[in-house]
């Protein structure tokens, strides 16, 4: 239990404990060319857009997982649900 002041008045609050929901799971449609990957159909998400961009630079960063490499820029439309990831080297 907490007692926290606010405007002048007393509040007394009690901390409870939650759980998060932080996997999100989605499945993207690409097409791979030397250096950039297409993405269509990329889900709606009820995250920030910059979150998104980390999401998928993370996934096509890790070689093994995303067939990636260094990511050099995401390019991500929000309104047309598509993104361009272009890579530091072809591969």
């Amino acid at each position: 239990k907490h007692t926290v002041n606010l405007d002048n008045k007393t509040a007394n609050v009690t901390v409870r404990p939650f759980t998060l929901e932080m996997g999100i799971k989605f499945e993207l449609h690409v097409t791979i060319s030397g250096k950039a990957i297409n993405i269509s159909e990329v889900p709606e998400l009820c995250i920030p857009e910059d979150w998104i961009r980390d999401k998928l630079e993370l996934n096509f960063y890790k070689s093994e997982q995303g067939g990636g490499g260094e990511v050099e820029n995401v390019n991500y439309d929000k309104q047309s649900r598509t993104a361009v990831i272009t890579f530091l080297r072809p591969g």
